[in-house]
């Protein structure tokens, strides 16, 4: 039998190329149509069989620089070269070529036509180009394509045939790649209006899927940038969303939707608006559809709902809207979370009463309606082992709660300063910081409650140890401020005792230096406490701590408040009882400082001033 012989496919599709490419040089010159057509069809072939092997031949064979003069608008051959363009645009190495061959200004140019094919090549060709090149988008950005683009898609916005949505997508598509993770260009958009029309698009074509995800993709760039919220507040993008978001029954579309739907939230304008378009209720149809699921997907989706839920209610108007004077069904909903054996609902249901607690009204409201007991147990749970977030949710919402001064009481008799002292030997700072927070706003004007905690012996030598911990500020003021509050609300010999022995006096000294203006009163008063009550016993520390000398800097220093001035002299006074702390004040002089802020211009530290002018001149 006749053998056959096989063609060397490679070897033909290389010489096929070659001769093409040597031919569209000639073509391209004289411009015969027929021919040109022909060689580029060719190219289009090559590209689809081997498009990187094609693309690296077209750059080696210099005829990139020939399409700028092939993208004309009166040829019939356009579309393809423009085709081409962006055939070898999807390789990264031939973008810069791509733009080096100048060709640009001509495909920006091309956006003017009224070709449909054209204007889809070429939106095609600049957004691949654009794809992850700065080079790429600084050209488009040069020859004003961005504005062009966003133009034609206000005009096309309701034409809904399938060409046109395609046109569409691909324009959208060629914004993105123009802009993605590039704030200046971004910005650029925004500012050219490029919000409210995607926002339109989105409402119009919300059947077309390829075009609603490419408006998705392009909101979730936009609304990162703090700018772009207003402009979003402005349109129904929220409406919008929502009704998006409830035909959604594909796991991953709906999580394309909460990407752009975290973002905007950060906004409290788009946090009221989407609470009125009914996403809450959506939310809380994830949760209770997820929340016995062991699948990794619904796990995720339990998180990103009821993370979302937490962060509507960080708006103050779409909180209050949400809980309804404490009947809402949200807010109803959302305690019914906390007793769930679900940690992540645990967290989001603490979380959401914290948030709840941003006002008088709702803290007494909820206090009064047992939200207490159920925070105690939540906590209870969590004691050994348990799960930080949730311990620290949990400290929160309490914490807030015990703001209202009709509240304390009611907390300190159900218990709550026990339930959070299990928490002392926590060794996680947001824990601790929490812990710290709620204590010292219990005791707040409630003497018998500060008294009973300051003398605690295992509490006051913790705050000390605390006090010390220069690698967490928040969790080191706290212990000072709280050292301090348990002297000034309690007024008691006992817990000052307590504190000298556990070594906290040099630390409420240090705290008289702080930046803060509220941290340097509140430590002034306690030491004032201490020199009225029991100067014997810290004398000793008083000294070591250098605290005279501190108060003499702080009358001295002009940027001293006059509160601060004020407790100063105080404080001078009260420590003459004290021997070595009187030779102290002697040495330094001190009638000098305090003879000139009797004119100062606070009536208050003036008239302080006279009176410890009086007792410095008595003593000397």
């Amino acid at each position: 039998m006749e053998s056959v012989s096989t063609i060397n496919w490679p070897l033909f599709y290389a010489n096929n190329l070659s001769d093409t490419l040597k031919k569209l040089k000639i073509t391209a010159v004289d411009r015969t149509d027929d021919s040109l057509e022909g060689c580029l069809d060719c190219l289009l072939q090559a590209l689809a069989q081997n498009n990187m092997e094609t693309s690296e031949k077209i750059q080696g064979s210099g005829i990139l620089q020939l399409f700028a003069s092939l993208l004309v608008p009166q040829s019939s051959c356009t579309a393809k070269v423009a085709n081409i363009i962006a055939e070898i645009a999807k390789n990264e190495f031939m973008r810069i070529p791509c733009v080096d061959a100048g060709l640009i200004s001509p495909l920006v140019q091309l956006l003017n036509s009224k070709d449909q094919e054209v204007l889809l090549q070429t939106g095609r060709a600049l957004g691949n180009i654009c794809y992850d090149s700065h080079e790429g988008r600084s050209a488009v950005d040069q020859a004003g394509g961005a504005q062009i683009v966003i133009d034609h898609l206000r005009s096309l916005c309701s034409k809904t045939d399938p060409a046109n949505e395609k046109l569409l997508t691909v324009f959208c598509g060629m914004l993105m790649n123009y802009s993605n993770e590039n704030d200046s260009l971004q910005a650029q958009l925004i500012n050219m209006g490029v919000i409210p029309t995607l926002v339109k698009l989105l409402g119009i074509h919300c059947q077309n899927a390829a075009l609603t995800e490419m408006c998705l993709v392009a909101f979730g760039n936009l609304a990162e940038l703090e700018s772009s919220k207003e402009q979003f507040a402005s349109t129904n993008i929220a409406e919008e969303l929502v009704k998006l978001f409830k035909k959604q029954i594909d796991h991953d579309k709906r999580e394309m939707v909460f990407e752009v739907l975290a973002p905007l939230a950060e906004n409290d304008a788009i946090k009221l608006q989407l609470v009125e378009a009914g996403l809450v209720e959506c939310l809380l149809e994830i949760v209770q559809q997820k929340v016995d699921s062991d699948k990794e997907e619904d796990i995720a989706e339990l998180k990103t709902a009821s993370d979302l839920m937490v962060l509507l209610l960080l708006g103050d108007e779409s909180m209050q809207k949400l809980f309804e004077g404490g009947k809402g069904n949200v807010f109803q909903r959302v305690l019914s979370w906390i007793p769930s054996n679900n940690h992540q609902l645990q967290l989001a249901g603490a979380l959401a009463i914290a948030n709840f607690a941003r006002n008088d009204g709702n803290c007494i409201h909820m206090v009064d309606n047992g939200i207490v007991e159920k925070l105690m147990d939540l906590l209870d749970r969590h004691v050994e082992d348990g799960n930080v977030t949730v311990q620290h949710a949990a400290l929160s919402a309490l914490r807030n709660l015990a703001i209202p001064v009709v509240n304390k009481a009611k907390m300190l008799s159900a218990g709550v300063t026990e339930a959070v002292l299990k928490f002392l030997k926590s060794e996680m700072p947001p824990v601790q910081f929490k812990l710290l927070g709620t204590l010292r706003m219990l005791i707040d004007a409630q003497a018998e409650a500060a008294e009973q905690l300051g003398k605690n012996v295992k509490l006051v030598e913790r705050l000390v140890e605390w006090c010390e911990a220069k690698d967490h500020a928040g969790v080191m003021g706290e212990s000072n401020r709280l050292l301090s509050a348990l002297i000034r609300h309690s007024k008691s010999k006992d817990v000052i005792k307590t504190i000298v022995q556990s070594g906290g006096i040099k630390h409420l000294v240090t705290m008289a230096t702080s930046e803060h203006v509220i941290m340097q009163n509140e430590a002034l008063v306690a030491l004032a406490l201490i020199a009225a009550l029991e100067l014997g016993t810290a004398e000793k520390d008083l000294e070591s701590a250098k605290l005279v000398q501190i108060l003499h800097t702080l009358l001295a220093d002009e940027r001293s408040a006059p509160e601060i001035k004020y407790n100063s002299m105080v404080l001078i006074c009260a420590l003459m009882g004290s021997e070595s702390l009187h030779k102290e004040v002697q040495d330094l002089a001190f009638l000098d400082v305090v003879s000139k802020l009797r004119s100062h211009e606070n009536k208050s530290v003036a008239q302080q001033a006279s009176l410890t002018e009086q007792r410095l001149a008595v003593e000397s």
